[in-house]
């Protein structure tokens, strides 16, 4: 068969290292489908784009290559629109492929015909169209724009006859790769030094760009070297195993973690923001020092153009070489002492009450005990992510999951869908509430028609219980945060899985063990109190 376009944009996909495909489909999108079958590229489809969009980020984070989300003309782009803007301010490297009415056909046709570029303008890098005569180089360079840093998403039009059309024979245009870049010797390194050199009490915060940038090891030897506690951002989780005696706290949405965490920022002598991505930051992380006054180094791959902090000197390199140049010739003068770390970092988990007796800290406090140390956790929007993230250990970067910049709900079971389906054998466990699982309930239809076995653990407060929370704080009626009571586990059961119920920690133990070892998706439903996150968050 003739090559068509749609074939050699889906080979040059391929090429990347995508294998799957998500999305729901549509008459437009009929050629683009079999062109990524036959590439090689499974097209998956799921039960709502959002949830395929998360899904496609899960895999990203699981393989290393770009998400890739199929959407057709009208309903199917707008209702990927949430997901495109979640990637957007999570930085994942997306492809968002639509299906679209062909030019001509648009000047006097206008059934679903949307202006799919001023749709997504504000949330993607770039748009595309496809064109027949040169299909591979519109792949080439709209997966450079959507992996070069910080990653996004990119979209591409695939009108209805260029994705059939004859695909021209064109040169393969290849980028090569890219050296790390690191700071240059000079005054600027020098004083950097200095400044590392003469601390006593340095500090670093880690982010996502140096996930991004696979400076884990880099970031570990750093803070050993020059004995600097390290403060990770929820994205950045596990970058520094938080086993590790130098690992301190997470931070990002916390304003009880932040009582121990700015104190201890606004008492550093010198700060090394490593790759520290403020996108994940509340309100009290806004300018919390002067750049004029505070020693702060700020690594990051892109100029600074937020303010929502500023560093006293800018670093635009790798994030891990430039730490490795840092740290090289530097003995420091630290005061800081692994017995010290360790107490604030306790202080930071404390006050979430991990060794209640039931509820939504002992929820974690069991899980983190019986799941495999390797296992994916994936977490929705909402009052149990914050103190779910204070008290969950990760171990690896990647192995939590979540949507932190955008803070969207609906996010949780497809990520583990994806993370599962992707690297099956590791166990994927979604960590969300009642009323993120109902926004997508239908979704976990998907897990038997894929064979996978992801474990949902709901906390089950029968509330939007952060909101709630809110409402009260301000004195304000209770409106429009009550949900049913709804038979969740049941709901699991009638779409395929194992579904329970528990109310003390014993049971949970119970159901997660079996849950692990099912071989189709599980849903535990953990009955808690909707007050339970009051004086912990």
């Amino acid at each position: 068969m003739t090559d068509r376009a749609a074939d050699r944009l889906a080979r040059r996909l391929a090429d990347a290292g995508i294998r799957y495909a998500f999305g729901i489909p549509g008459g437009e999108v009929l050629t683009l489908m079999d062109a990524l079958e036959r590439a090689g590229i499974r097209y998956v489809m799921v039960k709502h784009e959002t949830a395929g969009g998360f899904m496609a980020e899960a895999v990203w984070h699981r393989t290393g290559a770009p998400a890739l989300l199929v959407a057709t003309v009208g309903p199917g782009l707008t209702n990927a629109v949430n997901v495109v803007a979640n990637a957007a301010l999570d930085r994942v490297p997306m492809l968002v492929l639509a299906g679209c009415v062909d030019e001509d056909e648009r000047l006097a046709y206008t059934h679903q015909v949307l202006d799919h570029v001023r749709l997504l303008e504000p949330s993607v890098k770039g748009s595309f169209t496809l064109s027949a005569g040169v299909p591979d180089l519109v792949a080439e360079k709209a997966l450079r724009l959507a992996t070069d840093p910080r990653p996004g998403p990119v979209h591409i039009d695939v009108p209805i006859r260029v994705a059939a059309a004859p695909g021209a024979e064109e040169p393969f245009l290849r980028r090569r790769p890219t050296l790390k870049a690191a700071p240059a010797p000079g005054e600027a390194l020098d004083t950097a030094k200095h400044w590392l050199d003469t601390a006593h009490r340095p500090l670093v915060i880690a982010g996502f760009d140096a996930v991004q940038d696979d400076a884990g090891r880099q970031l570990q030897a750093f803070a050993h070297a020059l004995r600097a506690p390290v403060i990770q951002t929820y994205k950045a989780k596990g970058l520094l195993a938080e086993d590790d005696a130098w690992a301190l706290a997470s931070a990002a949405l916390s304003p009880t973690a932040d009582k121990v965490l700015l104190p201890l920022v606004a008492d550093a002598d010198a700060i090394v923001l490593a790759g520290y991505d403020a996108v994940e930051m509340r309100s009290g992380w806004q300018h919390p020092w002067d750049p004029k006054t505070k020693r702060v180094i700020d690594i990051a791959p892109v100029p600074n153009d937020h303010y929502l902090h500023l560093g006293s000197m800018n670093i635009v390199a790798d994030v891990g070489a430039s730490l490795a140049v840092l740290r090289d010739g530097v003995e420091g003068r630290s005061r800081w002492t692994e017995a010290r770390v360790a107490e604030l970092r306790q202080a930071t988990r404390t006050p979430f009450r991990p060794d209640e007796a039931w509820g939504p800290a002992a929820i974690v406090d069991v899980a983190r005990r019986v799941l495999p140390r390797g296992t994916v956790a994936t977490t929705d929007a909402g009052a149990h992510r914050i103190l779910f993230n204070q008290l969950w250990d990760s171990y690896e970067p990647r192995t939590l999951l979540q949507s932190n910049g955008l803070c969207t709900m609906g996010g949780a079971v497809p990520l583990a869908m994806g993370a599962k389906l992707a690297d099956p054998e590791r166990p994927a466990v979604a960590f969300l509430g009642d009323g993120g699982l109902l926004m997508c309930l239908g979704e976990l239809a998907t897990c038997p028609e894929l064979r996978i076995a992801p474990v949902f653990v709901v906390f089950v407060d029968r509330s939007l219980a952060l909101i709630e929370k809110k409402q009260r704080e301000v004195q304000f009626p209770k409106v429009g945060v009550d949900l049913a009571g709804l038979d969740l586990a049941g709901a699991a059961r009638a779409l395929g899985g194992n579904g329970v119920s528990v109310r003390d920690r014993a049971a949970l133990e119970a159901a997660l063990a079996q849950a692990l070892a099912a071989d189709r998706f599980s849903l535990i439903a953990c009955e808690i109190d909707e007050r339970s996150y009051d004086d912990r968050i």
